[in-house]
């Protein structure tokens, strides 16, 4: 079993996974456009935005997503995308990339459970929680 991480954007989905590539060093799969699938899909002005994209990074992650433009996107507080870093250098530079712009909720910083953890929203409102291993406090 696997389960993935799917982000819906409403307009800026390219923009967003071009930044998370970035951020985690990641290589897209896939990008495909509105324009690129079957004609009932496709409303005039959402040409160019993402139908569907697929990036996979570190060993066994992938962060899919997609424009939706026949929908209003509420961003909301239940969830997180939580990403456990390889080590501290991995975890600061995530969540670096990640704060570009955004809030920080929670420094990346020692946490009492044992390795770093921190929090925050990026520019695209995007919840996201970058972690070490238990114990690793270097």
């Amino acid at each position: 079993m696997k389960c993935d991480v799917y982000l819906t954007f409403d307009g800026n989905c390219e923009e967003a996974m071009l930044h998370y590539q970035d951020v985690f060093d990641g290589e897209i799969d896939i990008m495909m456009r509105y324009s690129e699938g079957p004609p009932e899909y496709n409303s005039p002005g959402i040409e160019n935005k993402i139908m569907h994209t697929t990036m996979r990074f570190g060993t066994n992650c992938e962060l899919k997503a997609s424009d939706r433009m026949d929908i209003t996107i509420e961003k909301g507080n239940g969830y997180h995308v939580s990403v456990l870093a390889d080590d501290e250098d991995q975890g600061q530079s995530f969540f670096s990339g990640l704060a570009e712009g955004g809030h920080v909720t929670m420094p990346f910083d020692t946490v009492f459970w044992g390795g770093k953890f921190g929090s925050v929203i990026d520019r695209f409102g995007v919840q996201w929680m970058v972690s070490t291993a238990h114990g690793e406090n270097a």
